[in-house]
């Protein structure tokens, strides 16, 4: 059952390996194909040793369909933010370093590259520690992420939002180019030149034409 988008969550979680954003068995992805069919990738495997088959698929309200692994552990936390975002089919969510980093000494991302504005559409908000494992993790998601496709989650990494793997993947790679940026910058001067609101909303109309499949 849903072999292909099955493949194709586990070709997203080999990139956020490549790209650096999780080790070993962190994080998870997840995937609504409708109401009662989610696929999310199961507790504590390493990416790269999964099979297509080791991804559940539940519906809303967490209920195995197929599958014979563990839930993750955010699997409430998960379905609470596809509950209360309709407009959301796909969730990311690592431990990347320079983001994190960011999330530990301030309350925001501020958006200073066109890159962060393109994919996630602005400055990208710190959420307040919550406990892994908990439906609370969930509701801080849903209360900080506003308009944006990712927020911080402090002390614990991040969360990217799409509606669909390729957006939500966009959003947690070009946040930490952003973050990483902005770390290194910060070292030498503090007081940064940031994107005015205008210049937010040009590259986010920009980047709704970028890519082949788009005119």
């Amino acid at each position: 059952m849903y072999e292909k988008q099955k493949a194709e969550i586990l070709k997203t979680a080999l990139k956020l390996d490549s790209y650096g954003l999780i080790a070993l068995s962190g994080g998870n992805i997840t995937l609504r194909i409708a109401d009662d069919a989610i696929l999310m990738t199961p507790s504590g495997m390493i990416y790269d040793e999964m099979e297509p088959s080791d991804i559940l698929v539940l519906d809303i309200e967490g209920n195995l369909i197929e599958g014979t692994r563990k839930q993750s552990s955010d699997t409430s936390a998960l379905l609470y933010i596809l509950k209360s975002k309709p407009e959301v089919n796909a969730i990311i969510h690592t431990h990347q370093p320079y983001a994190t980093a960011v999330g530990l000494i301030g309350d925001e991302l501020p958006c200073n590259l066109t890159t962060l504005a393109n994919a996630t559409k602005g400055p990208v908000n710190v959420a307040p520690y919550v406990s892994a494992a908990c439906e609370q993790m969930g509701v801080e998601v849903v209360n900080h992420i506003g308009d944006r496709l990712a927020v911080i989650l402090k002390h614990h990494g991040v969360v990217s939002v799409g509606s669909s793997l390729r957006e939500a993947l966009f959003s947690c790679v070009y946040l930490e180019e952003a973050a990483k940026t902005y770390a290194i910058a910060y070292m030498m001067d503090k007081n940064l030149p940031l994107f005015d609101q205008e210049q937010i909303d040009t590259a986010v109309e920009v980047f709704n034409h970028y890519g082949q499949g788009k005119k």
